[in-house]
């Protein structure tokens, strides 16, 4: 987890507190002695995702829970009043595919906006903002390589899916909203790799499907796909960092791991959970066979390009400048896992 800090009892406002990376930010601020604010789009959900953040810490009086969507100002202005701090992780996701890109891309763009200009009015010293490594791809048609900060995706590239346009368009609107209208006011943005690593609950990340699906047997073959991956109590520490640290004001960090493919994936899961991982696939899928299904699964059709790639993403600035490490990825994994298998998601 992050280093440990003296809060003074300053108030952090997490958008989307009661989702997957934002359940573990919360969780990782009140270890620290914050006050957190979390947005949920219903506070009828508020109850739950206390019981969730309340397994890994005990949130006393300083958690408090507020009403406010993406697509709509109301909320925003209270929940951000007097904050010290702003996180704002809520952001669609993009899983399934949509028919139209500006399902996501809208709310995306336009909630972050509406977080970030609550955040100026109610006083909020630093915003950080959680992007995604696919915000920092190069071009997909181009060869393999390994991608760093400076780097921005092209939402004009068509082979960026709506996901990854979304998150560009979302990104690139902070930064130039914080530039003209920002004030006094700083902003970081997280950019992860693949977010794995344990679930508060039953309701987790479409991230966390890849473990799920192969422990469930629900991928036939394994498909010769690979990622970076990283975990979400990493991704929470250096939102932490980014937060708190001088040096992180105005920078983009991506956060991310080891790359593993599909196969790697399975092979570590059968070694080290036996009889638990009894539905873990063993062949692979032959791309030829994916490509001709992705003719009729959008999910597949988004994930296609990627078969046989290698992109990587380095961490190497948030080490360097915040002291960021990531934690091995056969503990991620396994921790995810495990995690699966005791709140019954397999």
């Amino acid at each position: 987890m992050a280093k440990a800090v003296k809060a003074g009892g300053e108030t952090v406002l997490v958008t989307g507190g009661s989702g997957y990376i934002g359940g573990w930010c919360v969780a990782a601020l009140l270890q620290q002695g914050y006050v957190v604010r979390a947005t949920v789009r219903d506070l009828g959900k508020a109850a739950a995702a206390r019981d969730r953040i309340a397994s890994v810490v005990d949130p006393g009086n300083r958690l408090s829970f507020h009403a406010a969507t993406l697509t709509d100002d109301a909320g925003w202005d209270a929940a951000a009043e007097g904050a010290d701090f702003m996180l704002h992780v809520a952001s669609p996701l993009g899983v399934p595919e949509p028919r139209d890109a500006q399902e996501l891309i809208v709310p995306a763009r336009d909630g972050a906006l509406r977080a970030l200009k609550a955040a100026v009015k109610g006083g909020v010293k630093r915003a950080v903002m959680t992007s995604s490594v696919a915000a920092t791809s190069p071009d997909s048609r181009g060869p393999d390589g390994v991608s760093d900060e400076t780097v921005w995706t092209d939402p004009a590239d068509l082979g960026a899916g709506a996901y990854a346009r979304s998150k560009v368009i979302a990104e690139r609107a902070a930064w130039d909203f914080v530039a003209e209208h920002g004030g006094a006011m700083t902003l970081a943005t997280i950019n992860p790799a693949l977010v794995l690593g344990p679930i508060l609950g039953a309701d987790f990340s479409d991230s966390v499907q890849v473990v799920q699906r192969l422990l469930s047997g629900k991928i036939p073959g394994l498909p010769r796909l690979g990622f970076n991956i990283v975990d979400v109590r990493d991704v929470a520490d250096l939102h932490l960092r980014a937060m708190t640290e001088p040096q992180a004001a105005g920078e983009r960090f991506i956060a991310a791991g080891e790359f593993a493919w599909m196969a790697d994936l399975a092979a570590l899961l059968r070694a080290r959970l036996g009889g638990q991982a009894s539905k873990v696939p063993t062949a692979r899928a032959p791309d030829i066979v994916l490509r001709l299904a992705a003719l009729f699964d959008r999910d597949l059709r988004a994930v296609t390009p990627g078969l046989g790639r290698r992109r990587d993403f380095t961490a190497a600035k948030a080490q360097r400048l915040l002291g960021w490490r990531p934690r091995p990825l056969e503990d991620t994994v396994l921790d995810c896992a495990r995690s699966l298998i005791a709140h019954g998601a397999v």
